[in-house]
């Protein structure tokens, strides 16, 4: 679903568009472009991900909201109808989702996400850092959410995901040939590894307390054949 409002005049944060719908200046110092190319999307330096060149014309840009890993703006947008509105956007780094295999189990967390307040069973999942492959990213968040290294990964497959409100990446990795290791959870992480056999993975991934990333996993593998009775 897109958020679009041609009839916004201000937000919390202050003016952000004139009666007429042009953007006002943005309260993050960026001047309104038809682009972001060239500006860094995150802390690491790396740039914003608007892969081709639109189909609707864009008449500015306005990012309104940085943290150094989510950046968060709209876009007036040409419709063609001859009108124009504001689309917004929210943008994070690519993200890897690791269905790790072994011994005929599928290698879930459980966690608390303090964003829905409730306790959840996944897939290790995380951010894609600077310079990596989801390949790599999601051998390195394995091991270190769960205390396993793979000796294999496959990237199975890449998508573009909430399309109508984000730009955000997502790749699903298949991991195999785990080897035990030293875990290293970062500050934020209060996570326990949990083993599910791989009949009743994606089972498991229906029930109220699993995501769309885990449930969207599961199925990638199972339609490749990884999740098959054996």
């Amino acid at each position: 679903m897109s958020e679009d409002r041609s009839d916004r005049q201000s937000t919390d944060a202050g003016e952000s568009a004139s009666s007429a719908g042009t953007p006002a200046d943005p309260p993050l110092g960026h001047e309104p472009a038809a682009d972001l190319r060239d500006l860094p999307a995150f802390s690491d330096g790396r740039s914003h991900s608007l892969p081709g060149e639109p189909d609707w014309p864009v008449e500015s840009v306005a990012v309104e909201y940085e943290t150094g890993w989510l950046t968060a703006g709209y876009d007036r947008v040409e419709q063609p109808d001859g009108t124009a509105k504001d689309y917004y956007w929210a943008e994070l780094p690519p993200a890897t989702v690791v269905v790790a295999i072994a011994d005929d189990e599928v290698l879930f967390v459980e966690q608390y996400r303090p964003t829905i307040r409730q306790q959840q069973l996944e897939l290790p999942a995380g951010i894609v850092e600077r310079g990596e492959s989801y390949a790599d990213a999601a051998a390195r968040e394995l091991a270190e959410e769960t205390g396993f290294a793979p000796a294999e990964t496959t990237l199975l497959q890449e998508v573009w995901c909430s399309t109508g409100v984000l730009r955000h990446r997502r790749g699903y990795v298949l991991a195999r040939g785990l080897e035990a290791v030293e875990r290293d959870l970062d500050t934020n992480e209060f996570l326990d590894p949990r083993a599910v056999s791989v009949d009743e993975a994606l089972e498991t991934a229906r029930r109220p307390g699993c995501n769309d990333a885990t449930l969207e996993g599961l199925l990638i593998a199972k339609a490749d054949g990884y999740l098959d009775d054996r």
